[in-house]
């Protein structure tokens, strides 16, 4: 993984800083059926960046299900989630939401699967 500050320059302030993820996922606004793809573009222990073509309200709350590699399988992790900022993003022959998800709940079983995704050897940290 890399840390928001080496792919923007930015320097990052955050208690819990962000590492770019580039990961599929699905959720559903809670108490809802409808399953919707998005992609995590990054992350850390709070939450999350996604982007997705659903336009939904700040404040929505949704389930979501991040998929990501682990050895030869694809694993997943569950959570709840807040939409707490959104913006419009645009890229060449896409347009769609970014949305800033804040974690409202993430089980034992969740947390233990995303932390490995947020650690960030030394290695990677140069």
């Amino acid at each position: 993984m890399v840390t928001m500050e080496q792919s923007n320059g930015y320097t990052e302030r955050r208690r819990h800083p962000r590492l770019v993820m580039d990961l599929p996922l699905e959720y559903k606004v809670v108490n809802t059926s409808r399953v919707y793809a998005g992609v995590a573009m990054n992350g850390n222990q709070t939450g999350l960046l996604i982007r997705s073509i659903k336009d939904m309200p700040i404040g929505e709350r949704l389930d979501i299900n991040v998929l990501f590699p682990r050895r030869f399988r694809l694993a997943h992790f569950e959570a709840s989630a807040k939409i707490v900022w959104k913006d419009l993003h645009l890229e060449e022959n896409w347009e769609g939401y970014k949305y800033g998800l804040k974690f409202v709940h993430i089980g034992k079983t969740g947390h233990s699967k995303l932390k490995p995704l947020l650690s960030v050897s030394d290695e990677e940290k140069q």
